[in-house]
């Protein structure tokens, strides 16, 4: 290939590469904050947690 072609072909992907990043950036920035599930998963593990170890250790019979 022409060494000429290959640098335009170059600059053409990049601009292509720099546009797609800049549109990802704003559609990124456009999104309103929310809590991320792992958060808020790790925070209910950690409550059924502590409800499962303050409970009383009276295991019933299986059999009345």
């Amino acid at each position: 290939m022409h060494p000429e072609t290959y640098l335009a072909l170059h600059h053409a992907r990049t601009a292509e590469l720099q546009a797609q990043a800049e549109a990802h950036r704003l559609a990124t920035e456009a999104k309103p904050p929310r809590p991320e599930l792992r958060t808020r998963l790790g925070w209910t593990l950690v409550e059924v947690g502590l409800r499962l170890a303050a409970t009383p250790n009276n295991p019933k019979p299986a059999v009345a």
